[in-house]
């Protein structure tokens, strides 16, 4: 292995030592909580389209907003300034501090005062910095950086937290419990904000019609900063900016159900600044409030800091509707392992922190830890404004590999069979081109499996190629799934439709059963079936990040598909990671009327033979369950598209008796889990899918899985084998 991946898979082990226990326990439970939360609204894709629709059009009227938003500060009697960069931040900020003769500012949670690292900015003039968010208090006593967007000690564990606070402390009695935890902090951080000269909070949007800022958080320390200092300077990107007041109810509703599962989050605050409330004098307590003075100055930050650039970046705009919920980070099983501390950048972190990092740091940053969003799709629907966090992780990926160039790259473009310039990594060069790699070994089958499972070519391709010795290789089939269809007789008498069973790349080369048993299945059910010659879909390119690769291939698959679309047949696809190509990707390649005409034209497998046996055709000449007993896991992609019903469905009409897997991912994600780095994690996430299958009422079942991905790990974890759904319910041949 490389000293690069050596080093990356130390730090992600360690990670999971250290840290993991902690991370995977709150953001499971910010997950779940956000799947039951979610169920009190009425239309929560409805309303998700509607905060979506409302960010694309605030960013698109970005300027005009800020324009407005500056009339209604100055009219309030506060100033707006706009922050080219984090150094012009930091400097008006220590400017305006600086003429209040502030000692201490407090602050409360914001991720973008940690993006221009303003309290280095302060602490260097001499000005103390106190955080007030207990999460974030915690980790400056501890000297440590955010590991999630919302939950910035998430890391960390109570026993953890007392023993800092003990060591650092030294209370009368030792600190233990999380109420005398919360306690302390609550009475030391109230004791700092008494003496503070200035506050400083961050804002989740304000509004330009009014100038509110609107901060919603778990505790109350975010108003207490903005209104007991006679000065409040709030920072945020300029992306936070909305119309008006009434535009923040979907987001209201949204952000707390999305992030951590609550209903409503516990502080919601809405302040028009400078607010009209008294200041407090804490040296004068004889003195009635009504009495005290009720000057006070409002300073609005607007950073761009790479934002405008994002604005007018068709692939990185989107990045700039996030609403910073932290979704993305929970629903993802890689990040629930090691937290933001590895999936992360300088600042951000999670599936969003790519774009974040790509925009404001630069590549460098969002390569530390781009690789690790594997494209599974899930927060696509965590997110509440539907962003396609995916999409935009595999462009920051393309956009790294673009910009690794060597002196050998004019050599390289000529002999690889792809579009890519020349400094793609090797790794990446050989997953990305997996379908010529599965065209030569099924070619040499057997004796390609021979020589790639002895000792010296695994540890060639460890040392060259990354793929860690102990992952099984996939086995070729001499027989490809296409060549074994030509070569046989078939005939359905009176067809109700035709099908083309799309032989993806694994279905072709290598899991061959199970395409013979969706022709079969078919067949049985009075369809006739077609199998064509076409390329891979590009989805092991487009891993990768290469685009233009992957965009070769789209078109090359639907050139090779139209002509069966005029003709009025369906295609039915295999591999679920396939048909999400066909359903998402696609669009981003190919003529939108290509694209509509493929798309409403493709079905999975078990979608399919749910179609047909709800119209009328015959089940009994299917293979029956009789009750036998099946643990099925679906798909992550599969999920995303919502279709596991379907096979569910059609199992359980067969009669199967069918317990189905609530894990998230199977952890291998493709080439993901054969990557050395990447090893130790992805079995790690594989853990909870591997228990699942082995209780009492489990352990005994077939295993069933729909994917690819998923059917290797299974196999990697448990004793006994898996298969594909449609082998289960295939006539015998």
């Amino acid at each position: 292995m490389s000293k690069s991946r050596t080093s990356k898979a130390a730090k992600i082990r360690h990670l999971m030592e250290t840290e993991g226990s902690s991370v995977a326990e709150n953001t499971r439970g910010f997950n779940a909580g956000r799947y039951e939360s979610v169920q009190t609204l009425d239309d929560y894709e409805g309303l998700k389209a509607e905060a979506r629709a409302m960010k694309e059009d605030a960013i698109e009227r970005l300027p005009e907003l800020i324009d407005q938003l500056r009339e209604s500060v100055e009219s309030n009697g506060g100033t707006l300034y706009i922050a080219d960069d984090a150094a012009d931040a930091n400097r008006y900020i220590r400017e305006v501090s600086e003429d209040k003769a502030a000692e201490r500012v407090v602050k409360s949670k914001s991720m973008t005062s940690e993006e221009i690292e303003v309290n280095d900015a302060l602490e260097a003039a001499g000005i103390e910095v106190v955080e007030t968010d207990l999460g974030e208090w915690v980790l400056q006593v501890a000297d440590e950086s955010p590991s999630h967007i919302v939950a910035p000690a998430i890391h960390k564990s109570r026993e953890a937290i007392a023993d800092l606070f003990n060591r650092t402390f030294d209370p009368d009695e030792p600190l233990e419990t999380a109420e005398e935890l919360t306690t302390f902090a609550r009475e030391r951080l109230g004791e700092l904000i008494e003496g503070a000269d200035v506050g400083m909070t961050g804002a989740n949007f304000v509004t330009a019609d009014t100038g509110t800022l609107a901060l919603v958080t778990s505790e109350g320390n975010a108003r207490k900063t903005a209104v007991v200092p006679d000065t409040h300077i709030a920072v945020a990107g300029v992306e936070k900016v909305v119309p008006s007041v009434e535009d923040l109810q979907p987001f209201i509703e949204l952000i707390g159900k999305s992030g951590t599962g609550q209903d409503i989050t516990s502080y919601i605050s809405l302040l028009t600044p400078p607010v009209e409330s008294p200041t407090v004098d804490f040296d004068d307590p004889d003195t009635p409030i009504a009495e005290s003075e009720t000057d006070r100055d409002f300073h609005l930050v607007l950073i761009d800091n790479g934002r405008m650039a994002m604005r007018e970046d068709d692939q990185l705009r989107e990045t700039l509707y996030c609403i910073r919920c932290s979704a993305c980070s929970n629903v993802c099983a890689n990040f629930q392992q090691v937290g933001g501390h590895a999936f992360g950048g300088e600042t951000y972190s999670g599936g969003i922190g790519t774009g974040w990092e790509a925009g404001v740091e630069g590549l460098d940053s969002a390569a530390e830890f781009n690789d690790l969003c594997t494209g599974c799709s899930r927060c696509t629907t965590a997110c509440p404004v539907n962003i396609d966090i995916p999409w935009i992780n595999t462009v920051v990926r393309d956009r790294i590999n673009c910009e690794e160039h060597t002196e050998f790259d004019w050599l390289v473009e000529g002999l690889t069979p792809d579009d890519e310039p020349g400094g793609v990594s090797l790794q990446k060069r050989f997953f990305g081109n997996f379908e010529a790699v599965a065209k030569v070994g099924s070619a040499l089958a057997p004796v390609s499996n021979w020589i790639a499972g002895t000792s010296v070519p695994r540890s060639v391709m460890e040392r060259t190629l990354g793929i860690d010795s102990r992952r099984q290789l996939p086995e070729f089939r001499r027989e490809t799934f296409r060549a074994w269809f030509e070569r046989r007789d078939s005939s359905v008498e009176n067809p109700t439709r035709t099908a083309v069973v799309y032989p993806d790349l694994y279905t072709n080369h290598v899991q061959v059963e199970r395409g013979k048993a969706a022709v079969r299945t078919l067949e049985a059910l009075g369809v006739e079936v077609v199998v064509p010659d076409v390329r891979s879909s590009g989805r092991a390119p487009l891993s990768q990040g290469m685009i233009a690769t992957a965009d070769d291939h789209a078109h090359d698959v639907y050139a090779g598909l139209a002509e069966h679309i005029d003709a009025g047949h369906d295609i039915v696809v295999i591999e679920p990671s396939d048909l999400a190509m066909f359903e998402g990707e696609y669009e981003k390649f190919l003529p939108e009327k290509s694209f509509e005409r493929l798309s409403s034209n493709a079905y999975e497998v078990l979608e399919y033979v749910f179609g047909l046996l709800s119209n009328g055709a015959d089940a009994t000449a299917l293979r029956a369950g009789d009750g036998d007993e099946v643990a099925y896991h679906s798909h992550c992609q599969q999920r995303t598209l919502g279709l596991e019903g379907y096979t569910e469905a059609v199992l359980a009409d067969l009669g199967y008796d069918v317990v189905t897997s609530h894990v998230e991912c199977c952890g291998m994600a493709g080439s993901f889990g054969y990557k050395s780095e990447y090893y130790g994690l992805s079995m790690a996430v594989g853990d909870d899918l591997r228990d699942q299958f082995q209780t009492a009422e489990t352990r005994h079942r077939t295993v069933v899985a729909s994917g690819t991905s998923c059917l290797e790990q299974l196999d990697a974890l448990l004793a006994r084998p898996s298969k594909h759904p449609v082998q289960l319910i295939s006539p015998p041949s």
